[in-house]
C-alpha cells in the first residue's frame, strides 16, 4: 500500500492545498473517526474536486501518514526541547513527567491525535512510522540522561526508555476512557518511569 505524497509540493500555492486536504481530513478524523471518513468527504470540506485530493495523495493511508508526520514533528520537538533542559537526575524524572502531561492534554484537547496513532499502530504498512518515531523520541530523552546512567547500563536504559514511550499512548488512551480516573491513571504511569529511571541512575 502506497502511504506516500504522489506529487511532493514544490509552489505555495500547492503547498497550501495540501494542508488544506491535511486540515479537512483532521477536522472529519476529529468528527467521525478514520474508518468513517471518505476521500471524497475530505475534498467536499477542502473545498475542490475529489482529482485534487487524489493530485497529492493517491488513497487515506497517505494522508494519514502526513497528519501522523506532523504530530510525530510536533511531539519530538518537545522532547528535544524539555531534554535540552536537563541538568539533573530529578529534572530527568521531571521531564518525563511533563512530557506525559502535554502528551495527554495534546489527545484531550484534539480526539483526531489518538485516533491518528491507533490507525498507524494497526496498520502494517504504517507501523513502522509509529517505531521510528518512538525510538527518536526515546533515543532524544536518553541522550539527555546520559549522564546520570553509568556507560554499561546506558543500552539497556535505551531499551526501557523506548519501551516507556511505546506505552504512553496506551497510558493516556486508559486516562481518556470513560469511567477512568485520568488523574490517578497518570499519577500510577509517573510513578513507573521515575521507578524505571531511578533504578537505571543508581551507582553500580
Amino acid at each position: 500500500m502506497n502511504s506516500q505524497l504522489r506529487r511532493p509540493p514544490k509552489q505555495q500555492r500547492s503547498r497550501g492545498r495540501v494542508e488544506e486536504i491535511l486540515g479537512a481530513a483532521k477536522r472529519l478524523i476529529g468528527e467521525k473517526g478514520i474508518d468513517g471518513v471518505k476521500m471524497r468527504e475530505i475534498a467536499a470540506l477542502a473545498g475542490g474536486p475529489i482529482s485534487s485530493v487524489y493530485q497529492y495523495f493517491p488513497n487515506k493511508s497517505a494522508i494519514i501518514a502526513m497528519l501522523f508526520q506532523q504530530w510525530t514533528e510536533e511531539i519530538e520537538g518537545a522532547i528535544s526541547g524539555r531534554s535540552a533542559k536537563v541538568s539533573n537526575l530529578e529534572a530527568l524524572q521531571q521531564a518525563a513527567s511533563d512530557m506525559l502531561d502535554y502528551f495527554f492534554e495534546r489527545v484531550h484537547s484534539d480526539p483526531a491525535i489518538l485516533d491518528l496513532i491507533n490507525a498507524v499502530q494497526a496498520d502494517k504498512a504504517l507501523l513502522n512510522l509509529d517505531v521510528e518515531s518512538t525510538r527518536r523520541q526515546a533515543d532524544s530523552f536518553c541522550e539527555a540522561g546520559r549522564a546520570f546512567v553509568p556507560a554499561s547500563r546506558y543500552e539497556d536504559f535505551r531499551r526501557v526508555a523506548f519501551l516507556i514511550f511505546q506505552l504512553t499512548a496506551g497510558a493516556v488512551r486508559l486516562a481518556l476512557s470513560d469511567g477512568q480516573d485520568k488523574t490517578s491513571v497518570l499519577d500510577d504511569y509517573k510513578t513507573i518511569i521515575r521507578g524505571q529511571i531511578s533504578l537505571f541512575t543508581m551507582p553500580e
